[in-house]
C-alpha cells in the first residue's frame, strides 16, 4: 500500500509539472503574442509619435522664452500668446520670404531652358553635353536612345505616373505633417505647465521633490539646446543665402531654406544639406565649374568652423555634453529613430549624464 501510494503522489506530481509547463507555456506564448500586436501598433504609429516628439521637442525649445517673459511681470497666458504670435508671424514671413522668389526664379529657369532648346537644334543640344563629358565615360546619344526605348513601353509610364503620384502624396503629407507639428507645437507649450505638474503627481511623495528638480533641469536644458540649434541653423541658412546670391548660384532662397532645416540635425544635417545643394547647382548649371568648386570650398570651411568653433560653444553652454558623446548620441539616435532620434539624442545624452551626476555619484559615495 506504501508504495502503491507513493507511486500515486510520484504520478500526480509529474502530472501537475504537466499542467505546470503548460501554463508557463501558454501565459508566456499569449505574452509574446501581446508583444508582436503591441510593436506593430507602435509601428502604425510611427508617423504619429514621431509628430508628437518633435512638437513636444520644440515646445520645451520655446519654453525657456515664455519664462524670460514671465520674469519681467508677464502673465504667462499673454506670454504664451506673444510667443505664439512671433512663432505664427515667422513661419508666415518664411514662406512669404522663399516662395515668390522660388516661383520666379523657377519660371526663368524654364523660360531659359525653353528658349534654348528652341534656338538650338536637337543634335547641337546633344552635342554640346556630349563636349562637357568624355565619351569613353558616357555617351550622351545612347542614354537618349535608351530613354527613348523606356518612354515607349506602357508598362514603364504607368509606373512613371505613379511614382508622380507617390511624390504628389509624399508633398502633400509633409505639408499636413508640418501643420500638424505646428499646432502641437503650440498646444504643448500653452499647456507645459500642467503637463508637468500632472507628471510629477504620479512620483511617490517620498522623491517628488527630487524628481521635480531633476525634471526642471533637464527641461531647460532641452530648451537651451533647442534655442543653440536654431541659433546655427539661422546662421547657416543666412550665410548660405549671402554665398549663393554672390556667387550667382540658382534658387539661393530654395537652397538657403535646405541649409537651414539640414542645420537643424545635429552632426550630419550640415553635411547633407551642402551635399544636396551642390548637387542641384551641378544640376542646374552644368556649365560654370567654378560656382560649384567655390559653393563646396565654402561649405567645406564653413562646416570645419561649425565643428570646432560654434556647435562646441553651443553644446558647452546649453547642455554640458563633451564633444565625443555629441557624436555618439547623434549616431545612435540617427540610426534609432531617423530625424527624430538625431534631434532628441543630444538631449537625451545631456538628461543621463545629468542623472549620473547628480543620483548615481553620490549614492555609490555614500556607500
Amino acid at each position: 500500500m506504501r508504495l502503491r501510494g507513493e507511486g500515486g503522489l510520484a504520478a500526480e506530481n509529474a502530472v501537475m509539472r504537466i499542467h505546470s509547463a503548460f501554463q508557463l507555456g501558454l501565459v508566456g506564448g499569449l505574452g509574446v503574442l501581446t508583444a508582436i500586436l503591441i510593436g506593430a501598433a507602435l509601428g502604425h504609429l510611427t508617423t504619429v509619435i514621431t509628430y508628437v516628439g518633435i512638437a513636444l521637442f520644440l515646445a520645451l525649445g520655446l519654453d525657456p522664452v515664455v519664462v524670460w517673459l514671465e520674469r519681467r511681470r508677464m502673465p504667462r497666458p499673454l506670454a504664451v500668446a506673444i510667443v505664439t504670435i512671433v512663432v505664427l508671424l515667422a513661419v508666415a514671413g518664411i514662406v512669404l520670404a522663399i516662395v515668390p522668389p522660388i516661383v520666379t526664379q523657377t519660371s526663368t529657369l524654364i523660360g531659359n531652358l525653353t528658349t534654348y532648346v528652341e534656338s538650338t537644334g536637337s543634335q547641337q543640344i546633344i552635342d554640346n553635353l556630349q563636349s562637357l563629358i568624355p565619351k569613353s565615360t558616357f555617351k550622351v546619344q545612347s542614354a537618349i536612345d535608351s530613354g527613348v526605348t523606356f518612354l515607349k513601353n506602357p508598362a514603364n509610364l504607368a509606373g512613371i505616373g505613379g511614382g508622380l503620384l507617390s511624390v504628389g502624396l509624399a508633398i502633400g503629407n509633409g505639408v499636413a505633417g508640418t501643420i500638424v507639428v505646428l499646432i502641437l507645437t503650440l498646444y504643448f507649450m500653452a499647456s507645459l505647465r500642467s503637463m508637468k505638474r500632472g507628471l510629477y503627481t504620479l512620483v511617490p511623495a517620498s522623491s517628488r521633490v527630487e524628481f521635480r528638480r531633476l525634471a526642471e533641469e533637464i527641461s531647460d536644458s532641452v530648451g537651451r539646446y533647442v534655442l543653440g540649434q536654431v541659433a546655427l541653423a539661422l546662421l547657416n541658412g543666412v550665410c548660405s543665402f549671402i554665398v549663393l546670391t554672390l556667387i550667382g548660384a540658382q534658387l539661393p532662397a530654395l537652397f538657403a531654406f535646405i541649409a537651414f532645416l539640414g542645420a537643424l540635425i545635429p552632426l550630419v544635417g550640415t553635411i547633407s544639406a551642402a551635399a544636396v545643394i551642390v548637387a542641384a547647382e551641378i544640376a542646374l548649371v552644368p556649365g560654370h565649374p567654378v560656382t560649384w568648386i567655390v559653393l563646396a570650398a565654402w561649405y567645406l570651411v564653413y562646416m570645419q568652423l561649425e565643428a570646432y568653433l560654434l556647435a562646441p560653444r553651443v553644446m558647452r553652454r546649453t547642455v554640458q555634453v563633451p564633444g565625443a558623446l555629441v557624436v555618439i548620441a547623434a549616431l545612435a539616435g540617427g540610426t534609432l529613430l531617423g530625424v527624430l532620434g538625431a534631434l532628441i539624442s543630444v538631449p537625451i545624452a545631456a538628461a543621463i549624464l545629468l542623472v549620473l551626476r547628480e543620483v548615481v555619484v553620490p549614492r555609490q559615495e555614500r556607500r
